[in-house]
């Protein structure tokens, strides 16, 4: 976020939350038309800003009525066109990510297989990007893309204040506050997954605030980063398992990737529950008067 898009108490929230909504956009072409990053970081890099994006489209969803809601869906189609791309990616961070946790333990795979395993997701990987990172995926997004940034220059955000941010930034915590395991020791994937999904909103939207909350908003939104990416390590370990399932490249280690794989999602489980509960310990309503307290505090200085 620049300086010069950023909410800054006592000017117009309205016009500055459009400015930023077209710096996501342009963030997301700058990406993609940027000759120094080769298609692995491209995809990841584009997927990471399609999020952001979706982030900033779902808060004001209230205020932009069906093309917004368009738009949404839109990113999100082309997002998933490009999850494929980045499966085998995600299975070699998880793999490597298990591997070095569980060096030291009974269940760690011989240095073979090792070998083995990561030379055929590198292959994987390269044969993805191939077939989905093509000219017809990219001259999609830069459709896409144009679009987007049109009809945000014709979006009328100007009579939204503060108070109206404050709702929509509660609505999203008190969306993923909803989220959390009942018994973390029971927790499923798709529970896990739907949380995760309500986290990178958060911490996303969260970002809009920095500039009013300086040092405290940095923190929450780092720790908020840490419970993201404790939920996607597991989320990738669930990848690495599917590839070692019935008739998949991995099948052959199937028994001995299992209890890595479980071991480490064991790992991350407890993390996540400990960042869980401290960040959204308090109820919405307090959360959003803390919003507004701040604001108030800024603008009066």
């Amino acid at each position: 976020m620049s300086a010069s898009t950023a909410l800054k108490p006592g000017e117009p929230v309205g016009a500055a939350l459009r400015d930023l909504a077209a710096a996501a956009v342009a963030e997301a072409r700058q990406i993609l038309t940027d000759p120094a990053r080769d298609s692995t970081t491209k995809v990841h890099d584009i997927r990471r800003a399609l999020k952001r994006w979706r982030a900033f489209l779902r808060m004001l969803a209230p205020h932009l009525g069906e093309t917004g809601q368009a738009l949404r869906f839109q990113a999100r189609d082309l997002a998933r066109r490009l999850t494929v791309a980045r499966d085998a990616q995600s299975a070699i961070d998880a793999f490597q990510d298990a591997t070095e946790a569980c060096h030291d333990l009974p269940i760690a795979l011989p240095a073979r297989s090792l070998v083995t395993i990561r030379s055929r997701l590198d292959a994987l990987r390269v044969e993805n990007e191939r077939n989905i990172w093509t000219d017809d995926i990219q001259q999609g997004l830069s459709d896409y893309l144009t679009a987007a940034a049109w009809q945000v220059s014709q979006w009328n955000l100007d009579p939204l204040t503060f108070a109206d941010l404050a709702d929509m930034l509660t609505t999203t915590y008190r969306r993923a506050r909803r989220c959390i395991p009942r018994n973390w020791n029971e927790v499923d994937g798709e529970d896990l997954h739907e949380l995760r999904r309500r986290v990178v909103e958060h911490r996303y939207q969260m970002e809009l605030i920095e500039p009013v909350w300086p040092r405290l908003g940095r923190l929450w939104v780092d720790e908020t980063q840490r419970l993201r990416t404790r939920l996607g390590k597991y989320q990738d370990l669930e990848m690495l398992a599917a590839k070692a399932g019935p008739h998949q490249p991995l099948a052959h280690w199937r028994s001995k990737l299992a209890p890595i794989v479980a071991h480490r999602q064991a790992d991350h489980v407890q993390a996540a529950r400990r960042l869980a509960i401290r960040l959204f310990a308090e109820p919405p309503k307090v959360f959003r008067r803390r919003l507004e307290a701040l604001w108030d505090a800024q603008a009066d200085d």
